[in-house]
């Protein structure tokens, strides 16, 4: 049996290979996704609604294959992470999970890397190690790989679900009846025969305008974002929600501000009346130039 340093270095280099090789297969089966859609949006347009059922469940395989892949590539990413974990014997229970998810789903893949790194694990903890891990005896396989793993047709309000979301992706009036607000509209130049002309509204008044809400985008952008989660198999449409502005409260000292009485205005008014009056006796006010030229008459005399 090779020393314990040298597997480790091994297993890090071949997770490196992984990753790499994980993300450019997602790629790609995401580019092959995108013309299986289009092909689905056809087929919706040309009324072949039973084909496009079922070659639609391809499209769902796909997506669920191309999930658990992304799941491998985070915990190749935690092993790589976490290296110095790996030196044990035994293995850590921080890694527990992940060793094991990749023993288990690894050869249900076609990513030799990603075999490569399995067949080291193995080599590193045992067979009787990747035994527990290929029959997930103790339940340590993590239940989202198992669940991405299952062989079963998909359900009918999954397909649905999907052909509604290629449909108002491409335009596509269907089910028929349903309008499809987001897809893409005809060019005004060229009309086509039969569709209908938009009726303009009326111009608003200045009274309207005044009480308009200005848009969000007006003026400078915030340097933070938040992007929307993309599509899976679990949340096929999903929307980002934010947390509602917190209730601000006035302190103390703008509440006590608040609470000033009048006698007390009264008082300070005063004060500032009083400060007022003695400076001008003090200091007197600027003369003018007439008064200026009257005195200089009086010294000459």
């Amino acid at each position: 049996m090779a020393p314990s340093s040298s597997i480790v270095a091994k297993i890090k280099v071949q997770l490196k290979l992984a990753i790499s090789r994980l993300r450019m297969v997602q790629q790609k089966d995401t580019a092959i996704a995108k013309q299986q859609r289009r092909a689905m949006a056809q087929l919706l347009e040309q009324g072949k609604e039973e084909s496009a059922r079922i070659r639609v469940e391809n499209i769902i395989r796909s997506d669920i294959d191309t999930e658990l892949l992304e799941i491998l590539e985070l915990y190749c990413e935690l092993l790589l992470a976490r290296t110095g974990l790996l030196e044990g014997k035994d293995c850590d229970a921080g890694l527990e999970e992940a060793v094991k998810s990749i023993i288990h789903a690894a050869p249900r893949t076609e990513v030799k890397e990603l075999q490569q790194t399995r067949q080291l694990l193995v080599e590193k903890y045992g067979k009787e190690f990747a035994l527990k891990a290929m029959e997930n005896s103790d339940g340590k396989v993590a239940e989202r790989v198992i669940k991405k793993l299952e062989v079963k047709p998909p359900d009918p309000d999954l397909v649905t679900l999907y052909l509604k979301e290629i449909a108002r992706t491409y335009g596509v009036n269907w089910p028929k009846g349903e309008a499809t607000p987001d897809g893409p509209s005809d060019d005004d130049d060229e009309p086509s025969a039969g569709q209908g002309i938009k009726v303009l509204e009326d111009p608003l008044t200045t009274d309207e305008l005044t009480k308009a809400t200005p848009p969000r985008d007006l003026g400078p952008r915030s340097p933070v974002s938040v992007a929307p989660p993309s599509p899976s198999t679990d949340n096929i449409s999903p929307r980002v929600r934010l947390p509602a502005p917190p209730d601000l409260k006035p302190s103390a000292k703008i509440g006590g501000l608040k609470k000033q009485t009048p006698s007390t205005e009264a008082k300070s008014n005063a004060k500032d009346t009083e400060s007022g009056g003695k400076k001008n006796a003090v200091g007197g006010k600027i003369p003018d130039v007439d008064e200026l030229a009257k005195r200089f008459a009086a010294l000459k005399k």
